[in-house]
């Protein structure tokens, strides 16, 4: 019988051994410390080259260009904008058609075209075409 209580004691021993290891073991966890950004590297600037006293440049008048710049905007008359305004119309709808042939009309760009070339017809204010 005295095997037994040796084997007993030697348990009770053992579990006693990993209880205080294990408290040695835990260890408060920090955060992780931030890094810093890292500096950007400084590189050797270039000597710049002094400028001539005689070179200035020639200043112009800027009312002058501004006048140059202006261009006439495209006008068109209260009846071709309504012409232009009922082929949208059909074309919405689905009614609009194009040439002799009737061909069904299948963008806006070409409605707005056919609008104003009717326009054009009746003798509206319209500008050029452009080819």
């Amino acid at each position: 019988m005295p095997k037994k209580s040796a084997t007993v004691t030697r348990k009770k021993r053992a579990t006693a051994k990993k209880k205080t290891t294990a408290k040695k073991r835990t260890v408060k966890k920090t955060a992780p410390k931030k890094r810093k950004p890292a500096a950007k590297k400084k590189t050797a600037k270039r000597k710049t080259t002094t400028k001539k006293a005689g070179a200035k440049k020639v200043t112009r008048k800027k009312t002058a260009a501004k006048k140059v710049a202006k261009k006439s905007t495209k006008k068109y008359s209260p009846a071709a904008q309504e012409e232009v305004k009922k082929e949208i119309h059909k074309f919405k709808e689905g009614t609009a058609v194009s040439g002799k042939a009737g061909t069904p009309v299948e963008s806006r760009e070409q409605a707005i075209a056919i609008g104003l070339s009717k326009a054009r017809k009746k003798g509206a204010t319209v500008p050029k075409a452009t080819k």
